[in-house]
């Protein structure tokens, strides 16, 4: 299991935003964000914003499942011109919208549903948790800011990345569907003692906290390890073990 607890994931959503807040006092938010190069600061910050928001009222409405129809999280590129003086605050009252909604709310309850069986509550107060922290190392990494996190969180990440992100990327994308049959893939921290398994040879890929026989294996730091995932870095100063040319191609296929 993760972690972290449903209450602590909701916490990091705000300390997440309010160290992000605090990040880009008197920025210029006109900067292009290397890891998200459609945006610049001003568009990432107000995508975050708006995803808290669509979250939280689709929990508090208690909608049976997600609907993408309101959401503004991904068209935000009208937005310009804006300073972090008026984004903070807004950035702020979105994550204590988010947190106060859920607090009071069974994780366990069968709303805001994404994945069926999956209890929509407890599933977005790990994505909303961790989409903040991602794009707090965006916006630090475009400003050229030093970016740390709780070792906690960043075990929580890689396995919100290892449970959820690896299913949604597949169901979503081609590209990772074509690399079903291939391999299997082994990651290791060096920090957090985690393992995971990705095992691409079947029609669906299956993922493990298991060591099994592996096609390529990769041992580093946690959050090196979540960054290279979401296509944050390289593999440089990852050990890297065996099939390479699988590896590169599976980082190739997991941009979300």
């Amino acid at each position: 299991m993760g972690s972290l607890s449903y209450q602590e994931r909701l916490a990091i959503i705000v300390s997440e935003t309010s160290l992000l807040v605090t990040g880009i006092e008197g920025a210029d938010l006109s900067i292009p964000v290397p890891a998200t190069p459609n945006w610049t600061l001003n568009q990432l910050l107000r995508h975050l914003g708006y995803a808290h928001r669509w979250i939280a009222q689709m929990v508090g409405e208690r909608f049976p499942e997600i609907d993408r129809s309101f959401s503004k999280a991904h068209s935000v590129s009208e937005y310009t011109g804006e300073t972090a003086a008026e984004l903070g605050p807004w950035l702020i009252e979105g994550a204590a919208l988010i947190s106060d909604t859920m607090l009071p709310v069974d994780r366990r309850e069968m709303i805001a549903v994404l994945r069926p069986g999956e209890p929509g509550p407890d599933f977005w107060s790990r994505r909303m948790a961790h989409e903040t922290v991602i794009h707090r190392w965006d916006a630090f990494d475009a400003l050229g800011l030093p970016f740390e996190v709780d070792e906690r969180v960043a075990h929580d990440t890689l396995y919100e990345w290892m449970t959820a992100i690896a299913w949604i990327i597949f169901d979503l994308r081609p590209a990772a569907a074509e690399l079903l049959g291939s391999g299997v893939l082994h990651f290791e921290t060096t920090d957090t003692a985690q393992t995971w398994t990705v095992d691409l040879r079947g029609s669906a890929p299956r993922v493990t906290d298991d060591e099994e026989k592996w096609s390529v294996a990769v041992r580093g730091p946690v959050m090196d390890i979540v960054l290279a995932l979401y296509q944050r870095r390289g593999t440089e100063g990852l050990e890297v073990t065996g099939d390479a040319g699988l590896l590169a191609k599976f980082l190739d296929a997991m941009r979300f």
